[in-house]
């Protein structure tokens, strides 16, 4: 497990015990730190199965407000190339074993692009993007690559939400529809299933129709540093 919090991290190495477990703290957006950590554990484990790129951090975001400026740039180095760092240490054994599975974590925020929610938005969909070209990449490897959009989730990332938020999932009942894509090994999945028909019909939406229904959406804060 990677991931920046160290006390928090500790606490879910104590809960899993006596498992053994490997945690790293650092943050996504640095290459090298990821980089070595990937090392690490391939040389204490081997390859891994599975390696999940869950990092991502949504913030309210307008480009007209310069102090904006610094979220957009966390949010797009975290949710974009956080999934790259978190990949690129296990490609190349992945390859060289042809097994393995490579699961980003999307949205189905990434389908269009919703106000004041430009940079969330955006990141999420160069993430689909992203992982599309890696799967491409991949094809014939043994390595595969799962895109998974998640809807709603009840976590601190959308406690705030002032909007509505339809097929609402608790964190459990979420991880364990992902686990069951994961294990299937699908090519891109929308979790819950019933966003997927939400999701579809949002991106069929005509432009001008798309425009005047979104217009007047509450909005994510804004918090800007």
């Amino acid at each position: 497990m990677f991931a920046r919090r160290a006390a928090e991290l500790a606490r879910l190495e104590q809960a899993l015990a006596p498992a053994e477990v490997a945690v790293y703290a650092g943050d996504v957006r640095d290459a090298a730190v990821l980089a070595a950590a990937g090392a690490d554990f391939v040389r204490r484990f081997g390859v891994p199965d599975v390696v999940i790129a869950n990092a991502g951090v949504s913030r309210g975001t307008l480009t007209e407000h310069a102090e904006d400026m610094r979220a957009f740039a966390q949010v797009l180095e975290t949710n974009v190339l956080g999934m790259v760092h978190t990949f690129h240490p296990f490609i190349g054994p992945m390859r060289e074993a042809r097994g393995g599975t490579l699961v980003g974590i999307a949205s189905v925020a990434g389908f269009r692009g919703l106000p004041g929610a430009g940079a969330y938005s955006a990141s999420k969909a160069a993430a689909i993007a992203y992982l599309e070209s890696l799967r491409v990449e991949l094809r014939g490897s043994g390595v595969a690559v799962v895109t998974i959009c998640p809807g709603f989730v009840a976590t601190p990332m959308t406690a705030d939400n002032p909007y509505p938020m339809p097929f609402l999932l608790d964190a459990e009942t979420a991880a364990r529809r992902i686990a069951r894509v994961i294990a299937a090994r699908r090519r891109f999945a929308v979790v819950p299933w019933p966003m997927a028909l939400a999701g579809r019909l949002l991106r069929a939406l005509p432009r001008p129709f798309f425009d005047a229904a979104l217009a007047g959406r509450k909005r994510k804060p804004r918090r800007p540093d």
